[in-house]
């Protein structure tokens, strides 16, 4: 049975044991280019020996940021900065990764800090936000943009076109971000995709975006290194996107090359009720990964070792992705470990600190 701290290979990429760094948005960016604050966020998990490091939601396009400081991998330009980081994440022992993203009708806000309200061009935004349908996110949310045909196909291609980017800069695990309400996930709800073409209306219509852009990354990236997809396994709304959807999505991009699925849930209907609570997503994980036979991650709110041992110990999931607990601790794992009593290589630098 499987723990933990046991080794998970995907294709040709050997994790070191089952605890991933979650996409954590940071929203410190200039024109989307990576700076000091991520190799010292990003490289601070890997000297805390996270098993991969994966970089927050990076847009694919300009007008494709959740918020004007968002990271982006549109241009060549973003290459570099991303090299430097990902090289020391690698030198720790740590497989580094991206998430592509695409913030859909929910682009151009503020920071959360700044209270994550839209923004208007005048204020730093842009318009148009796009979307499947022109049904705004909520109130005072802009209008989106009902993409053509032709404006999909070169969205496909800027997915493709980042993930030969991300390899470029050193990458070695893409996550695809289909969850939370962004474009892709616009696209399969129906509460959001209102479309009478063929990317709208009937269930294999509102998942061809999500194949076509598989199929596009899968041809660009390599073959032995795995590719990942983050899903909102329910909308948890009436009429809308369910578990039921994602098991049979999974199903149709397995054989794509689709290699973990990243289980989380909600953010495209603005007031569901979500019932948040410890663990209260590794059951879609392990729906998911029993009925469409996909390894799949767990996330929210997994805070202890125990909890995050269980859900892999169980079949649950594969491994599971800790976003705000790497936030409060950077040296879970070696915590974890500790308390789990399994062995876990310290950074040499703190060998002395290592508990004895």
């Amino acid at each position: 049975m499987s723990h933990l701290f046991e080794p998970f290979r995907l294709r040709g990429v050997e994790l070191r044991h089952r605890i991933l760094v979650s996409p954590m948005c940071q929203y410190s960016c200039t024109d989307g280019m990576a700076n000091d604050w991520h190799l010292v966020h990003l490289g601070g998990r890997a000297v805390g020996r996270a098993a991969a490091v994966i970089t927050e939601a990076s847009a694919i396009t300009p007008e494709g940021r959740i918020s004007p400081k968002d990271m982006g991998i549109w241009s060549d330009e973003h290459i570099e900065p991303l090299r430097r980081i990902f090289s020391f994440i690698e030198e720790q022992g740590s497989v580094p990764g991206m998430q592509l993203a695409h913030a859909g009708r929910k682009a151009s806000t503020r920071e959360p800090w700044k209270g994550g309200k839209p923004l208007s061009p005048q204020e730093g935004g842009w318009t148009p936000v796009l979307g499947p349908s022109p049904l705004p996110f909520n109130e005072g949310y802009q209008m989106p943009h009902a993409l053509s045909a032709g404006e999909i196909a070169a969205l496909v291609e800027a997915f493709a076109a980042a993930a030969r980017r991300a390899e470029a800069a050193g990458a070695k695990i893409i996550e695809l971000h289909g969850a939370h309400g962004y474009l892709l996930h616009s696209f399969l709800s129906p509460l959001s995709n209102q479309r009478a073409d063929q990317y709208g209306g009937s269930f294999a219509n509102r998942i061809r975006i999500v194949c076509e852009v598989v199929t596009a990354v899968r041809k660009v990236w390599p073959e032995r290194y795995p590719l990942f997809l983050r899903v909102s396994a329910t909308d948890w709304s009436e009429g809308g996107w369910t578990l039921e959807d994602s098991v049979a999505l999974v199903r149709a991009v397995k054989p794509l090359g689709v290699d973990l699925v990243d289980c989380s849930s909600g953010g495209n209907v603005a007031r569901a009720k979500i019932p948040v609570g410890p663990g209260y997503q590794a059951e879609f994980a392990q729906r998911i990964r029993t009925e469409a036979g996909v390894p799949t991650g767990a996330v929210g709110m997994i805070t202890s070792p125990a909890q995050a041992d269980q859900i892999v110990r169980s079949g649950q999931a594969d491994v599971v992705l800790l976003a705000r607990q790497f936030l409060r601790d950077p040296y879970w794992p070696l915590i974890a470990a500790r308390e789990l009593g399994q062995e876990i290589e310290w950074p040499v630098q703190y060998e002395r600190a290592k508990p004895r």
